[in-house]
């Protein structure tokens, strides 16, 4: 699990670097804050499909090998990203990483064939703990490389580094993982397909009860992610510099929660307790930053965001998996995934149509009824009580 990390820890790196400057490459090209949004959500469309896809071939063929297509399609995203000189290359660059983003879903499959169940929580925090050490460095290294002035970054430089890190990534992969999933538990013959299974995950009343909290929640944070630098540059003239280490500083308490705290508090209240408290927290982070004046202010407010989010997402993943079967595990939390892809779709999209239509603060009211929705959800999860 030590390499896996460091693997999966590497590739964040490079996603962490391109992610946050994202709105910066479309306004480069003079993009609507529409487009922006949508330029964003275009990596999700295409994911959304690919998603469950990837899924099922790992339970079939194995983790390593859908990790290591997935992390070759990462590589050449960045390299089109970072060639790019019309918006039209932008939205082609997106879908392609998205069309080739197994390596979560995967990695997250990989941790399954290793934990025990009530361990599992702490093994999906690893996953999440690389996700937030890689929007640690990757938001700061992406700025530096940028620079400060927000219509005239060196957009270039960012992209190359990232596909600089996945390549390391990839080469990392195939040279030291192992492969995970037994011969003997791997799915054979007939296998349900993505629409399918996703009508067999909904067919359980838990694993809707979870797909649809996680689905909402990934719709308010996607709507957040993709107006941050839209609304910090109105707000305060920021550019990918000062938005990079914003995304540093969150990352920095992501990886502190999932790393170092997520097993112990587990163990202590249950996921379904840390899911009703991250929700409460990321309602309470979203109604708070339009108020926001300053960067103090605005750091306290993420560090709520990333706290909430940080305990609500290993919590929820650990019960998504504790409710599927050995041989489907893959497939399942890639249905899962899929769900997340259809919210990075909307959530961008809403966003972007209200910061349009209503002003720059109004995706964050919106993403807070939304968490509201969440926090009534999570509350009747069951306490104390293993899932099937």
């Amino acid at each position: 699990m030590a390499i896996l990390f460091f693997i999966v820890f590497i590739d964040l790196v490079g996603f962490g670097i391109v992610i946050p400057l994202l709105p910066y490459y479309a306004l480069h090209f003079q993009a609507s804050p529409l487009e922006v949004t949508a330029m964003m959500a275009c990596y999700s469309f295409a994911q959304f499909f690919a998603s469950p896809f990837w899924g099922r071939l790992s339970d079939r063929f194995g983790r390593k090998p859908v990790l290591l297509v997935s992390l070759a399609c990462s590589v050449l995203s960045y390299l089109w990203l970072g060639f790019a000189d019309a918006l039209w290359m932008l939205f082609a660059a997106r879908l392609l990483a998205g069309a080739g983003a197994g390596n979560i879903a995967a990695a997250q499959a990989y941790i399954t064939d290793l934990t025990a169940p009530e361990n599992r929580a702490k093994g999906m925090g690893m996953i999440g703990a690389a996700f937030g050490l890689g929007f640690t460095l990757g938001p700061a290294i992406g700025g530096l490389l940028a620079g400060s002035h927000p219509t005239a970054a060196s957009l270039s430089y960012p992209a190359f580094a990232a596909a600089g890190m996945s390549a390391i990534a990839l080469v990392l992969a195939a040279v030291l993982l192992k492969e995970s999933l037994a011969p003997e538990l791997r799915s054979v013959g007939a296998r349900p397909g993505r629409v399918a299974l996703a009508r067999e995950a909904f067919g359980r009343p838990g694993l809707r009860h979870l797909i649809i909290l996680f689905f909402l929640t990934t719709t308010a944070f996607a709507g957040l992610e993709a107006t941050f630098a839209l609304w910090a540059n109105s707000v305060f003239g920021w550019g990918p510099l000062q938005v990079g280490w914003i995304f540093f500083f969150v990352g920095l308490v992501l990886a502190g929660v999932q790393g170092g705290l997520i097993g112990r508090l587990t163990k202590r209240f249950g996921e379904a307790r840390l899911a009703t408290s991250g929700a409460v927290l990321l309602t309470i982070g979203l109604l708070a930053l339009p108020f926001s004046i300053g960067i103090a202010t605005v750091l306290i407010v993420m560090a709520l965001l990333a706290l909430g989010l940080g305990i609500l997402n290993p919590a929820v993943t650990s019960l998504v998996s504790r409710e599927a079967g050995t041989t489907e595990r893959g497939g399942i939390l890639g249905v899962n995934q899929s769900g997340q892809s259809l919210a990075r779709i909307l959530g961008p999209l809403i966003a972007g149509l209200a910061y349009s239509a209503a002003g720059r603060d109004a995706p964050y009211y919106i993403g807070a009824i939304i968490m509201a929705a969440v926090v009534a959800m999570a509350a009747t999860l069951p306490r104390g009580e293993k899932p099937r």
